[in-house]
């Protein structure tokens, strides 16, 4: 029997979570990543060798890949030094050779799926060197994804510098999805940088496929205070169009009191809440669940139980 296709789009911790462990439940997984990330190790290499982000993708891989974890946490070891080495993880000095040589971020990531042997497909959403802007409510344009994250502004639009050429495999995936998905993660930086493309966003609405939006837990200083999983989907929908979106999971899960009081006090941050009354009257089917975990004081989700729901979802 033929696997069901799945294409996910997003980046950042969420999507690894959870592609961790959905890659062993029986479906044909294609992950777009965004390319615009430039902080940190990812955006010293950029500006080297004038390439798209790579530290999303390494994060994917490393996620995804079915060797040892040894591997896995070497691919992910940040070198500590005080050489130029410094706080590069080793994954994206390997991802970044592989493009000097070949001069296609695609292959290079091929030829690192081969490396730590992953059975799914990763794809960046451009090979283009891309910067990402926001304009915020009060009309100030910011520069650049993790000006965009740190800045907590509200925005009234994102928007690429230059309109970006998407990778011509994320159209065929999205038309052979049954299932397409926007992972949790930043919504301003992981997800709606997908959707800036008109090719994706035409795509997905002639798609026959359903969509499928997985909520985040938390909301984000600035970019989404006070913001219910309706809110969310209505930011989305902004680009996306309306009732594009079939079908949100949101976690409903009671957090220890004193967990939230540190999120709230030490990153600015509350839960998402369900909100139901807004939701009844869309078209959107909910589905709730007891999603979160806590590991050392951090609220994750269970993405175990997140990759069930979703296959269960798929098999309908």
């Amino acid at each position: 029997m033929m696997k069901k296709k799945i294409i996910i789009f997003g980046g950042g911790t969420g999507l690894s979570c959870l592609l961790s462990r959905l890659k062993d439940f029986p479906v044909d997984i294609t992950a777009v990543i965004t390319v615009s990330d430039n902080g940190r190790s990812t955006g010293k290499l950029r500006k080297e060798f004038s390439m798209p982000a790579m530290g999303d993708i390494r994060k994917v891989l490393s996620s995804l890949s079915e060797l040892p974890e040894e591997i896995k946490d070497m691919m992910e070891y940040r070198f500590k030094t005080y050489s130029d080495l410094d706080g590069h993880p080793l994954g994206n000095l390997v991802l970044a050779a592989m493009f000097h040589k070949t001069k296609s971020f695609q292959t290079s990531i091929e030829y690192v799926s081969k490396l730590l042997d992953v059975k799914h497909k990763v794809l960046p959403l451009s090979e283009d060197n891309l910067t990402l802007m926001g304009e915020t409510v009060d009309g100030e344009i910011i520069e650049g994804e993790e000006m965009v994250t740190h800045s907590s502004k509200k925005y009234k639009r994102i928007f690429y510098q230059k309109n970006p050429r998407v990778t011509k495999d994320v159209i065929t995936a999205i038309n052979e999805a049954d299932l397409i998905i926007f992972s949790m993660g930043s919504l301003y930086t992981s997800i709606l940088p997908h959707l800036l493309c008109k090719e994706v966003v035409k795509n997905i609405r002639k798609s026959s496929s359903k969509v499928m939006y997985l909520c985040n837990a938390m909301t984000q200083p600035g970019e989404t205070d006070n913001f219910g999983v309706s809110d969310h989907i209505q930011v989305i929908e902004k680009y996306l169009g309306k009732n594009e979106i079939d079908v949100v999971i949101a976690s409903n899960t009671k957090v220890d009191e004193k967990i939230l009081k540190k999120y709230a006090t030490e990153e600015q941050k509350d839960p998402v809440m369900i909100d139901y009354s807004v939701l009844k009257k869309s078209k959107i089917e909910l589905i709730e669940d007891d999603l979160l975990t806590t590991i050392d004081h951090t609220i994750r989700h269970n993405s175990l139980k997140l990759s069930s729901i979703i296959f269960s979802y798929l098999m309908r």
